[in-house]
């Protein structure tokens, strides 16, 4: 059995201070929050040379599973109407997807167009250009898929 090591690039202090170094960045065109429009949004994920050698076998699913920093999140709220919008519920942060978090990590599913060395490139992710990715994973039905999942029908109000 083989395998091939590499150097951690988190870390946690005596005083549970998390420290995460991103192991590359999101390229596309946009540079502003959009809604709607991500859909058709093509993005390059460029993962640092050293890792490369993780994404193999990666190109065998049909779409990926990618964890970023939303570096460019300028607010956190606790509490807020999602996407601004008075008619959907007055709810906490840990109800929606929205990006204003305590936390600014986001994650989003998307398809996987192609894999070229350690650039993969995407459809549909929602992030803005040059946003620091922590981590790809395969989406993996048996572990991602929930069927007869519920969500409250404010959600059917919101732009995807």
């Amino acid at each position: 059995m083989k395998t091939i090591f590499c150097k951690f690039l988190d870390s946690q202090n005596k005083d549970g201070i998390i420290t995460i170094k991103p192991l590359g960045k999101a390229n596309n065109s946009v540079s502003k929050p959009t809604l709607p429009g991500w859909k058709d949004v093509v993005t390059k994920i460029v993962i640092d040379k050293n890792f490369a050698k993780g994404l193999d076998g990666i190109e065998e699913y049909s779409h990926i599973i990618v964890v970023y920093w939303m570096n460019q999140e300028k607010e956190c709220h606790l509490k807020h109407h999602p996407q601004g919008k008075e008619d959907i519920p007055y709810i906490g942060i840990f109800a929606c997807r929205c990006p204003q978090r305590p936390n600014r990590i986001a994650i989003s599913t998307a398809p996987l167009l192609n894999r070229k060395q350690n650039v993969l490139k995407v459809r549909g992710l929602d992030v803005l250009n040059g946003t620091p990715v922590l981590d790809i994973k395969p989406y993996t039905p048996r572990y991602d898929e929930v069927k007869n999942a519920k969500v409250p029908d404010w959600v059917s109000k919101l732009v995807f």
